[in-house]
């Protein structure tokens, strides 16, 4: 009895300080789906249909926002590196491609496919496929920055250095020093 009675204090403190374990909160922004207006707004500054914008996560690799672009004519593609150098790319495009491909999950009116480069193995293609899903709110800001409105107003960007006569050929002479 009075060895309980000594055990007791130590395993109600180790209860205690183990309750407080894993009560981390997330961040609130990380599961909660991104605005539809916004991803619109993004993906259309981009040539991109908003229905095609996925991604997807795996163990070990980010996003290389560099590589966010266009797949086909509307669809999207983004890809993951890890420190390794390896690759996992998805695409998007329209039900059309379903079926073509070895890892893909078919979404709503589209198709998401990985490919991986680099040593990817076909159980981390799975995985990623299965985790495939729309941004989050968490996501967007990194997937798709805001454009630059510079940039999107239908208008072909002014350039100093074409001549305003001629075939319109960049002026690039260079200065002769001391002349």
């Amino acid at each position: 009895m009075i060895r309980a009675a000594r055990a007791l204090p130590p395993l109600l403190l180790a209860a205690a300080l183990l309750t407080g374990c894993g009560t981390e909160k997330a961040d609130p922004g990380a599961a909660k789906p991104a605005d539809p207006a916004e991803l619109a707004s993004k993906a259309k500054a981009l040539g991109m249909n908003p229905d095609l914008v996925y991604v997807t996560e795996a163990p070990g690799f980010t996003l290389a926002q560099q590589s966010v672009g266009l797949q086909g004519d509307d669809g999207f593609s983004a890809s993951y590196a890890n420190d390794t150098g390896a690759v996992i790319h998805l695409y998007t495009d329209h039900l059309r491609y379903a079926g073509q491909h070895p890892y893909e999950a078919k979404e709503k009116d589209c198709v998401v496919w990985l490919e991986g480069e680099g040593g990817v193995s076909g159980a981390v293609l799975a995985k990623a496929v299965r985790a495939i899903h729309r941004p989050t709110a968490g996501e967007l800001d990194t997937l798709l920055p805001t454009p630059d409105p510079a940039f999107t107003d239908d208008q072909p960007v002014q350039r100093g250095d074409l001549s305003p006569a001629g075939d319109g050929v960049p002026d690039n002479s260079v200065p002769t020093p001391g002349l």
